[in-house]
């Protein structure tokens, strides 16, 4: 038996192998518990993660990814600590992104993600990764085994996201060459958090997209990325424009790859589960959702009180760090009849919070379920008796994968398939 209590969560790399018995430990203490290490409020609770996820006026989004990790320069003193943070967020790690905006900052960037990702860009965007899908497992397909992460998972997300934002035809194979090594591997720095390092090429990329488009404007996507509007009809620093891009190309392409790993590895290992799939594909897509909920990509993020305030009756003094534990929330069985299984007639299928929720909820949700449905449906149509690989990860009952060692992040790193071809 583990002994949690003597455990730190955010410096057992082996524990993120599996991390649901230690949220089940956090479990017993409550829905809201401070793990004594660090001092962070943990809530694994479904109905305390949503009360957080929505409730931007007391808990902040400025620590999201850094955690307990970056202290700020000045000490918290006092109920109310809102104009510290509003002060020195910025000395923190990824305050540059969207996911650690706050209202109103927020609320305005958000708006201009939303011009960018218009029903009708969508529906071109899900066209173009149905062709994508069939390229994509050409590569691959008469060897009748690959390694699905590599092969197609981390190459389609890239791609489909390269298209929704109009990266030029011409650079898809230089985006795949410097992005996809470090697509499922999720870089982190000395203390625990995640760095840079993938987001400095799309940085320099986008920058140089939207300069030269609002110098020379075309009749294409990344025109109207370049060109597109604050609600106020303020037209943003390339900056702004160019972060937006790079967050939502380096956040969407990742998780959704993740996604699509569970999803493989479910059918792979159940015969049952994968005749069931091919028999009724209506089953895909409560499939898609229960894959995100099971294994949630984004296992967890951070928040920081703003103010004193109680919750499921735990005491938060104004500057405490609490994470939001996705992945344990979606595994409440208060929430969630029988968590540990797949059930494709869920009443609340839905209600996961594997996308997040609130005002920071997914905004690329819509596009992941897509590629989930075009991708298993073209699987499961140009492949039939789709197993793991023996060799690669062991015999049924006994296999082994090796996940992302991050707490934040959940997805295996390889998956061996073996399968047989359907002639085209």
């Amino acid at each position: 038996m583990t002994d949690f209590d003597a455990i730190d969560f955010f410096r057992a790399r082996p524990l993120y192998q599996d991390p649901y018995p230690y949220y089940e430990y956090l479990r017993a203490h409550g829905p809201v518990w401070r793990e004594p290490h660090r001092g962070v409020v943990m809530v694994t609770g479904y109905d305390q993660a949503i009360e957080v996820l929505n409730d931007t006026a007391t808990f902040s989004n400025c620590n999201t990814v850094s955690g307990p990790f970056v202290p700020f320069p000045v000490p918290f003193e006092g109920d109310d600590v809102s104009d510290i943070i509003e002060q020195y967020r910025d000395t923190l790690p990824f305050s540059d992104q969207l996911p650690s905006f706050d209202p109103p900052k927020h609320t305005a960037h958000r708006a201009l993600l939303m011009r960018l990702i218009t029903p009708k860009r969508l529906k071109e965007n899900e066209e173009f990764m149905w062709r994508l899908a069939d390229r994509q497992l050409d590569e691959f397909l008469g060897r009748g085994t690959c390694e699905f992460v590599h092969d197609y998972a981390t190459p389609f997300t890239l791609l489909v996201i390269a298209d929704l934002l109009g990266v030029p035809e011409e650079d898809h194979a230089t985006f795949r060459k410097e992005l996809q090594s470090d697509a499922m591997h999720g870089d982190t720095a000395k203390d625990g958090a995640m760095s840079h390092k993938p987001l400095e090429f799309l940085y320099d990329r986008f920058t140089g997209y939207i300069e030269d488009r609002r110098r020379a404007p075309r009749n294409d996507v990344m025109t109207e990325l370049a060109t597109a509007t604050f609600p106020d009809g303020s037209l943003p620093e390339v900056h702004d424009v160019m972060l937006i891009a790079a967050n939502l190309f380096s956040a969407g392409q990742e998780t959704t790859a993740r996604m699509l790993g569970t999803a493989l590895r479910l059918i792979g290992e159940s015969p049952e589960l994968q005749q069931q799939l091919r028999d009724d594909r209506r089953l895909i897509s409560p499939f898609v959702e229960e894959c995100v909920r099971l294994e949630s990509p984004i296992q967890g993020n951070f928040r920081m009180a703003r103010h004193h305030t109680t919750l499921a009756g735990v005491d938060i003094p104004a500057g405490t760090t609490l994470m939001v534990l996705e992945g344990a929330a979606n595994h409440d069985p208060g929430h969630f009849e029988c968590p540990a299984d797949v059930r494709f007639d869920r009443a609340n299928v839905r209600q996961h919070v594997g996308f997040g929720f609130g005002i920071h909820a997914c905004a690329g949700a819509p596009l992941a379920r897509a590629e989930g449905r075009a991708s298993l449906e073209r699987i499961l149509d140009r492949m039939t008796d789709i197993t793991i690989s023996e060799a690669e990860h062991g015999p049924a009952g006994a296999r082994h994968y090796f996940y992302t060692p991050i707490y934040m992040l959940r997805g295996v790193e390889q998956l061996h398939l073996e399968f047989t071809p359907v002639a085209s």
